[in-house]
């Protein structure tokens, strides 16, 4: 059955969003990266979603909730920094991963 990877193109995009903002974490320009990380992260859960990989659901519905602007968890500079590169291996990864079947072929 052929399939499509929807997931890769906004994957890439916020990774390279998340490495090349780590220098931004502890300053007032970061939340701007949360609202990009966490719109970002919402269009590839729903191509998790569609594309039934449940464990790519929840590895993005957790960037969503750490990268939240709006009910911030605190978290040190130096974590966030870490987490920035951890996440975008994490998207990365899903955007690989999450293969959705195409509909009509």
């Amino acid at each position: 059955m052929p399939f499509t990877r929807p997931a890769l193109a906004p994957g890439l995009l916020a990774a390279v969003v998340l490495l090349a903002c780590i220098v931004l974490v502890d300053s007032g320009p970061f939340v701007f990266v949360r609202w990009g990380v966490t719109v970002l992260a919402l269009i590839v859960l729903v191509f998790a979603v569609r594309g039934r990989s449940w464990l790519s659901v929840g590895i993005t519905a957790a960037i969503v909730v750490l990268w939240n602007p709006v009910l911030q968890i605190p978290i040190p500079g130096q974590v966030w920094a870490a987490l920035q590169v951890v996440a975008a291996a994490a998207f990365i990864a899903v955007g690989i991963l999450v293969k959705v079947p195409r509909e009509g072929v």
